[in-house]
């Protein structure tokens, strides 16, 4: 599915659904692979090691404020666990940007390749005004523009808050991020068995929903597993969106 552009002012500039999906699964998969590295490197890393490195200089920036293996151990979990939700959230956003435009672009031309100065001006004003939006608000106006209703939402806009929480209010859930019930919930996609067999990295048991629920007072806390499905579940909010995006301009097309 494809639509153009001419937003560089000269010839018109193909926008190309599959590949924009297929960019984004690849970059995704790199911060997987990238997790799954530094994990295993930290599972590795022993004190002694750790203890030499330090010491390979001979000298430090400020030796009494020197952290021992135990406290560099927590820290690095922390800084891990606010880079992975961090990048997911950046994640997400590009990919609602992304689809944003296409559909902006399909809506504002009737999903006709030939782009006229005023759609194209339209479709640059619908996605100036989307990109800035709050997270909660680009879900409403894809819904109400488009008709296009995401899955996990309310777990995406969980780990909103939960940036909000580690970035500001050093990891610790307040009465603010909570629901009706008293909760801050996450569905995490995971595999139904863990006998479930792997072909080509690609699980072939059935793909479930694993909730993890937060309470006032609480820390946020992943374990090394859980941070590896926030990244799978990008994945399927993602794969969803775009399959969502594509039906979209094929019903404008089969509309026209």
């Amino acid at each position: 599915m494809t639509a153009e552009s001419n937003s560089n002012g000269g010839q018109p500039q193909q926008v190309n659904l599959q590949q924009i999906a297929q960019q984004f699964m690849s970059g995704l998969q790199r911060h997987f692979d990238m997790l799954a590295f530094n994990l295993a490197s930290r599972e590795a890393v022993q004190e002694d090691r750790y203890n030499q490195r330090v010491n390979a200089p001979r000298i430090m920036p400020a030796a009494q404020r020197h952290q021992n293996f135990e406290q560099m151990q927590a820290y690095a979990r922390d800084l891990l666990v606010r880079q992975v939700i961090g990048d997911s959230l950046n994640l997400i956003m590009t990919a609602m940007n992304n689809a944003h435009f296409f559909l902006a672009l399909v809506k504002a031309t009737s999903a006709n390749k030939d782009v006229t100065p005023e759609a194209q001006k339209d479709a640059q004003a619908a996605q100036q005004a989307f990109i800035p939006a709050q997270i909660d608000e680009k879900f409403n106006r894809l819904e109400k523009d488009y008709g296009i209703m995401c899955e996990l939402e309310d777990s995406i806009i969980s780990i909103g808050l939960m940036m909000q929480i580690l970035m500001q209010q050093g990891g610790i859930v307040k009465a603010a991020q909570i629901d009706g019930q008293g909760e801050l919930a996450i569905e995490l996609k995971s595999v139904e068995s863990q006998n479930a067999g792997v072909v080509d990295g690609q699980a072939q048991g059935k793909l479930v929903d694993l909730r993890k629920v937060f309470r006032e007072g609480e820390a946020v806390v992943f374990s090394d597993v859980e941070l590896q499905l926030v990244l799978v579940s990008v994945a399927s909010f993602a794969d969803s969106l775009f399959k969502s995006v594509a039906k979209y301009a094929r019903s404008i097309q089969d509309g026209a």
